[in-house]
Protein backbone atom coordinates (compact mmCIF):
# COMPACT_ATOMS: atom_id res chain seq x y z
CA UNK A 1 0.00 0.00 0.00
CA UNK A 2 2.73 2.43 0.86
CA UNK A 3 4.46 1.81 -2.45
CA UNK A 4 1.25 2.40 -4.39
CA UNK A 5 0.47 5.57 -2.47
CA UNK A 6 3.89 7.06 -2.97
CA UNK A 7 3.92 6.55 -6.76
CA UNK A 8 1.46 9.35 -7.65
CA UNK A 9 3.31 11.75 -5.42
CA UNK A 10 6.59 11.02 -7.14
CA UNK A 11 4.89 11.26 -10.55
CA UNK A 12 3.43 14.64 -9.69
CA UNK A 13 6.74 15.97 -8.51
CA UNK A 14 8.42 14.72 -11.69
CA UNK A 15 6.01 16.32 -14.15
CA UNK A 16 5.55 19.62 -12.35
CA UNK A 17 8.92 21.15 -13.27
CA UNK A 18 8.54 19.91 -16.86
CA UNK A 19 5.18 21.61 -17.15
CA UNK A 20 6.61 24.77 -15.68
CA UNK A 21 9.48 24.68 -18.15
CA UNK A 22 7.09 24.11 -21.05
CA UNK A 23 5.00 27.12 -20.08
CA UNK A 24 7.93 29.48 -19.47
CA UNK A 25 8.63 32.21 -22.01
CA UNK A 26 12.02 32.49 -23.73
CA UNK A 27 14.29 35.15 -22.32
CA UNK A 28 14.43 38.27 -24.46
CA UNK A 29 17.79 39.91 -25.00
CA UNK A 30 16.72 43.54 -25.33
CA UNK A 31 20.21 44.84 -24.58
CA UNK A 32 21.80 42.72 -27.31
CA UNK A 33 19.17 43.73 -29.86
CA UNK A 34 19.56 47.41 -29.00
CA UNK A 35 23.35 47.20 -29.31
CA UNK A 36 23.14 45.44 -32.69
CA UNK A 37 20.61 47.99 -33.92
CA UNK A 38 22.84 50.90 -32.92
CA UNK A 39 25.88 49.31 -34.57
CA UNK A 40 23.91 48.60 -37.77
CA UNK A 41 22.77 52.22 -37.95
CA UNK A 42 26.33 53.44 -37.38
CA UNK A 43 27.55 51.31 -40.30
CA UNK A 44 24.70 52.12 -42.68
CA UNK A 45 24.42 55.88 -42.12
CA UNK A 46 27.75 56.77 -43.83
CA UNK A 47 26.93 54.55 -46.82
CA UNK A 48 23.41 55.93 -47.11
CA UNK A 49 24.63 59.51 -46.78
CA UNK A 50 27.28 58.97 -49.47
CA UNK A 51 24.66 57.55 -51.83
CA UNK A 52 22.32 60.46 -51.07
CA UNK A 53 25.09 63.00 -51.72
CA UNK A 54 26.13 61.25 -54.92
CA UNK A 55 22.59 61.47 -56.32
CA UNK A 56 22.39 65.26 -55.84
CA UNK A 57 23.91 67.71 -58.34
CA UNK A 58 26.40 70.09 -56.82
CA UNK A 59 24.18 73.03 -57.80
CA UNK A 60 21.35 71.69 -55.60
CA UNK A 61 23.73 71.18 -52.71
CA UNK A 62 25.15 74.68 -53.00
CA UNK A 63 21.66 76.17 -53.15
CA UNK A 64 19.94 74.18 -50.41
CA UNK A 65 22.86 72.83 -48.35
CA UNK A 66 23.99 69.28 -47.60
CA UNK A 67 21.42 68.75 -44.85
CA UNK A 68 18.32 69.23 -46.97
CA UNK A 69 16.05 67.21 -49.22
CA UNK A 70 15.25 69.94 -51.73
CA UNK A 71 16.59 70.03 -55.25
CA UNK A 72 17.09 67.53 -58.06
CA UNK A 73 18.28 63.93 -57.93
CA UNK A 74 19.92 62.13 -60.87
CA UNK A 75 22.84 59.89 -61.87
CA UNK A 76 24.94 62.59 -63.56
CA UNK A 77 27.63 62.45 -60.87
CA UNK A 78 28.11 58.72 -61.46
CA UNK A 79 28.54 59.16 -65.20
CA UNK A 80 30.96 62.05 -64.73
CA UNK A 81 32.95 60.21 -62.05
CA UNK A 82 33.22 57.09 -64.22
CA UNK A 83 34.56 59.10 -67.16
CA UNK A 84 36.73 61.63 -65.33
CA UNK A 85 38.17 59.11 -62.88
CA UNK A 86 38.95 56.49 -65.52
CA UNK A 87 37.26 53.80 -63.46
CA UNK A 88 37.16 51.28 -66.32
CA UNK A 89 40.98 51.14 -66.44
CA UNK A 90 41.43 51.17 -62.68
CA UNK A 91 38.79 48.49 -62.19
CA UNK A 92 40.64 46.19 -64.60
CA UNK A 93 43.87 46.85 -62.67
CA UNK A 94 42.12 45.76 -59.47
CA UNK A 95 40.98 42.56 -61.16
CA UNK A 96 44.54 41.82 -62.32
CA UNK A 97 45.80 42.23 -58.74
CA UNK A 98 42.94 40.69 -56.78
CA UNK A 99 42.19 37.46 -58.66
CA UNK A 100 45.76 36.04 -58.76
CA UNK A 101 46.44 37.17 -55.19
CA UNK A 102 43.32 35.44 -53.83
CA UNK A 103 43.92 32.20 -55.76
CA UNK A 104 47.60 32.08 -54.82
CA UNK A 105 46.87 32.84 -51.16
CA UNK A 106 44.26 30.08 -50.86
CA UNK A 107 46.44 27.53 -52.65
CA UNK A 108 49.59 28.16 -50.59
CA UNK A 109 47.63 28.46 -47.34
CA UNK A 110 45.88 25.13 -48.03
CA UNK A 111 49.25 23.42 -48.52
CA UNK A 112 50.59 24.83 -45.26
CA UNK A 113 47.37 24.11 -43.36
CA UNK A 114 47.42 20.49 -44.57
CA UNK A 115 51.04 20.11 -43.45
CA UNK A 116 50.43 21.41 -39.91
CA UNK A 117 47.04 19.77 -39.33
CA UNK A 118 47.02 16.40 -41.14
CA UNK A 119 50.71 15.39 -41.11
CA UNK A 120 52.32 14.38 -37.82
CA UNK A 121 55.76 15.92 -37.36
CA UNK A 122 57.49 17.87 -34.62
CA UNK A 123 57.33 21.34 -36.22
CA UNK A 124 53.54 21.53 -36.62
CA UNK A 125 52.83 23.97 -33.81
CA UNK A 126 56.02 25.95 -34.42
CA UNK A 127 55.22 26.65 -38.06
CA UNK A 128 51.60 27.49 -37.30
CA UNK A 129 52.73 29.99 -34.64
CA UNK A 130 55.22 31.53 -37.09
CA UNK A 131 52.58 32.00 -39.79
CA UNK A 132 50.06 33.38 -37.31
CA UNK A 133 52.62 35.72 -35.71
CA UNK A 134 53.21 37.32 -39.10
CA UNK A 135 49.77 38.90 -38.86
CA UNK A 136 50.88 40.79 -35.75
CA UNK A 137 53.36 42.91 -37.72
CA UNK A 138 51.86 46.22 -38.88
CA UNK A 139 52.32 46.77 -42.64
CA UNK A 140 53.73 50.25 -42.09
CA UNK A 141 56.77 48.80 -40.28
CA UNK A 142 57.71 46.66 -43.29
CA UNK A 143 56.89 49.22 -45.97
CA UNK A 144 60.39 50.73 -46.21
CA UNK A 145 62.32 47.40 -46.24
CA UNK A 146 59.98 45.90 -48.84
CA UNK A 147 60.24 49.00 -51.00
CA UNK A 148 64.06 48.79 -50.92
CA UNK A 149 63.96 45.08 -51.75
CA UNK A 150 61.69 45.69 -54.74
CA UNK A 151 63.83 48.64 -55.83
CA UNK A 152 67.10 46.63 -55.83
CA UNK A 153 65.63 43.45 -57.32
CA UNK A 154 66.74 43.88 -60.91
CA UNK A 155 64.75 42.34 -63.77
CA UNK A 156 64.97 42.70 -67.56
CA UNK A 157 63.38 45.81 -69.05
CA UNK A 158 61.22 43.53 -71.18
CA UNK A 159 59.62 42.41 -67.91
CA UNK A 160 59.46 45.82 -66.18
CA UNK A 161 59.90 49.27 -67.62
CA UNK A 162 61.65 50.36 -64.41
CA UNK A 163 64.31 47.63 -64.49
CA UNK A 164 63.20 46.36 -61.06
CA UNK A 165 60.08 45.07 -59.34
CA UNK A 166 58.66 48.52 -58.71
CA UNK A 167 55.73 49.62 -60.84
CA UNK A 168 54.65 46.02 -61.51
CA UNK A 169 51.55 44.06 -60.56
CA UNK A 170 53.64 41.11 -59.41
CA UNK A 171 55.16 42.85 -56.38
CA UNK A 172 51.71 43.95 -55.17
CA UNK A 173 50.33 40.43 -55.67
CA UNK A 174 53.30 38.89 -53.83
CA UNK A 175 53.08 41.23 -50.83
CA UNK A 176 49.31 40.80 -50.50
CA UNK A 177 49.73 37.03 -50.69
CA UNK A 178 52.42 37.06 -48.01
CA UNK A 179 50.38 39.18 -45.61
CA UNK A 180 47.15 37.21 -46.06
CA UNK A 181 48.66 33.71 -45.85
CA UNK A 182 48.95 33.72 -42.05
CA UNK A 183 45.25 34.34 -41.49
CA UNK A 184 44.19 31.82 -44.15
CA UNK A 185 46.58 29.15 -42.84
CA UNK A 186 45.26 29.55 -39.31
CA UNK A 187 41.62 29.28 -40.38
CA UNK A 188 42.14 26.38 -42.81
CA UNK A 189 44.25 24.41 -40.33
CA UNK A 190 41.51 24.63 -37.71
CA UNK A 191 38.94 23.57 -40.30
CA UNK A 192 41.08 20.59 -41.39
CA UNK A 193 41.62 19.52 -37.79
CA UNK A 194 37.85 19.21 -37.41
CA UNK A 195 37.72 16.64 -40.22
CA UNK A 196 37.75 13.00 -39.12
CA UNK A 197 41.17 11.36 -39.07
CA UNK A 198 39.59 8.11 -40.29
CA UNK A 199 39.31 9.61 -43.77
CA UNK A 200 43.05 9.94 -44.35
CA UNK A 201 43.84 6.76 -42.40
CA UNK A 202 41.57 4.73 -44.66
CA UNK A 203 43.11 6.36 -47.73
CA UNK A 204 46.59 5.57 -46.40
CA UNK A 205 45.64 1.91 -45.97
CA UNK A 206 44.44 1.87 -49.57
CA UNK A 207 47.82 3.13 -50.71
CA UNK A 208 47.07 6.83 -51.20
CA UNK A 209 50.07 9.11 -50.75
CA UNK A 210 50.20 12.55 -49.16
CA UNK A 211 49.46 14.43 -52.38
CA UNK A 212 46.51 12.20 -53.22
CA UNK A 213 45.06 12.62 -49.73
CA UNK A 214 45.41 16.38 -50.10
CA UNK A 215 43.97 16.56 -53.62
CA UNK A 216 41.17 13.98 -53.56
CA UNK A 217 40.03 13.85 -49.92
CA UNK A 218 40.80 17.02 -48.00
CA UNK A 219 40.35 19.62 -50.76
CA UNK A 220 36.78 18.58 -51.74
CA UNK A 221 35.76 18.66 -48.07
CA UNK A 222 37.22 22.15 -47.65
CA UNK A 223 35.04 23.78 -50.30
CA UNK A 224 32.87 25.64 -47.72
CA UNK A 225 36.04 26.98 -46.10
CA UNK A 226 37.47 28.08 -49.45
CA UNK A 227 34.20 29.82 -50.37
CA UNK A 228 34.13 31.76 -47.09
CA UNK A 229 37.81 32.66 -47.15
CA UNK A 230 37.66 33.55 -50.84
CA UNK A 231 34.88 36.03 -50.14
CA UNK A 232 36.83 37.62 -47.30
CA UNK A 233 40.07 37.75 -49.26
CA UNK A 234 38.47 39.40 -52.28
CA UNK A 235 37.12 42.14 -50.02
CA UNK A 236 40.44 42.58 -48.18
CA UNK A 237 42.70 42.71 -51.24
CA UNK A 238 40.30 44.66 -53.46
CA UNK A 239 39.96 47.38 -50.82
CA UNK A 240 43.71 47.55 -50.17
CA UNK A 241 45.04 51.06 -50.74
CA UNK A 242 48.38 50.98 -48.96
CA UNK A 243 50.53 48.53 -50.94
CA UNK A 244 49.62 49.64 -54.49
CA UNK A 245 50.35 53.23 -53.54
CA UNK A 246 53.80 52.19 -52.22
CA UNK A 247 54.96 50.03 -55.15
CA UNK A 248 53.22 51.49 -58.21
CA UNK A 249 54.15 54.94 -59.51
CA UNK A 250 52.48 54.71 -62.92
CA UNK A 251 48.96 56.11 -62.76
CA UNK A 252 47.57 53.74 -65.39
CA UNK A 253 48.47 50.68 -63.25
CA UNK A 254 46.94 51.75 -59.95
CA UNK A 255 43.85 49.90 -58.61
CA UNK A 256 40.37 51.33 -58.35
CA UNK A 257 40.82 52.41 -54.72
CA UNK A 258 43.18 55.16 -55.93
CA UNK A 259 40.92 56.38 -58.75
CA UNK A 260 39.16 58.83 -56.44
CA UNK A 261 42.34 60.95 -56.47
CA UNK A 262 41.54 61.84 -60.09
CA UNK A 263 38.31 63.46 -58.92
CA UNK A 264 40.07 65.93 -56.65
CA UNK A 265 40.09 69.52 -57.90
CA UNK A 266 43.22 71.65 -57.80
CA UNK A 267 41.62 74.46 -55.81
CA UNK A 268 38.10 73.22 -55.06
CA UNK A 269 36.67 69.71 -54.55
CA UNK A 270 33.25 68.58 -55.72
CA UNK A 271 32.19 66.39 -52.82
CA UNK A 272 29.12 65.14 -54.66
CA UNK A 273 31.42 63.83 -57.39
CA UNK A 274 33.75 62.30 -54.80
CA UNK A 275 30.80 60.58 -53.13
CA UNK A 276 29.74 59.12 -56.48
CA UNK A 277 33.27 57.82 -57.04
CA UNK A 278 33.33 56.25 -53.57
CA UNK A 279 29.98 54.52 -54.20
CA UNK A 280 31.24 53.17 -57.54
CA UNK A 281 34.28 51.76 -55.74
CA UNK A 282 32.09 50.00 -53.17
CA UNK A 283 29.69 48.40 -55.68
CA UNK A 284 31.87 45.37 -56.69
CA UNK A 285 32.51 44.26 -53.10
CA UNK A 286 28.86 44.84 -52.22
CA UNK A 287 27.75 42.64 -55.12
CA UNK A 288 30.20 39.90 -54.12
CA UNK A 289 28.96 40.03 -50.54
CA UNK A 290 25.30 39.80 -51.57
CA UNK A 291 26.00 36.86 -53.89
CA UNK A 292 28.11 34.99 -51.32
CA UNK A 293 26.42 36.20 -48.16
CA UNK A 294 26.09 32.79 -46.55
CA UNK A 295 29.75 31.96 -47.09
CA UNK A 296 30.77 35.39 -45.79
CA UNK A 297 28.77 34.98 -42.58
CA UNK A 298 30.13 31.45 -42.16
CA UNK A 299 33.63 32.87 -42.48
CA UNK A 300 33.13 34.96 -39.34
CA UNK A 301 33.12 31.79 -37.17
CA UNK A 302 35.05 29.46 -39.47
CA UNK A 303 37.61 27.38 -37.63
CA UNK A 304 36.61 28.68 -34.20
CA UNK A 305 35.40 25.30 -32.94
CA UNK A 306 38.92 23.89 -32.57
CA UNK A 307 42.26 25.51 -31.94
Amino acid sequence: MSTTASTPARTGRTHAPAAARAGSKPKRHYGTHAFLLVMAVMWLVPLGWSLYTALRPVASTNEHGYFSFAGDFNFDNFAQAWTQGGFSTYFWNSVIITVPAVLLTLFLASLMAFAVSRVNWKFNITLLIMFTAGNLLPPQVLAAPLFEMAKHFEVPYSFSDSGNMLNTYIIVIAVNTAFQMGFCTFVLSNYMKALSADLTEAALVDGAGIWRQYREIIMPLCRPAFAALGTLQVIFIYNDYFWPLIFIQSGNRLPITTAINNLQGEFLSNYNLLAAGAVITVIPTLVIYLLLQRQFVAGLTLGSSKG
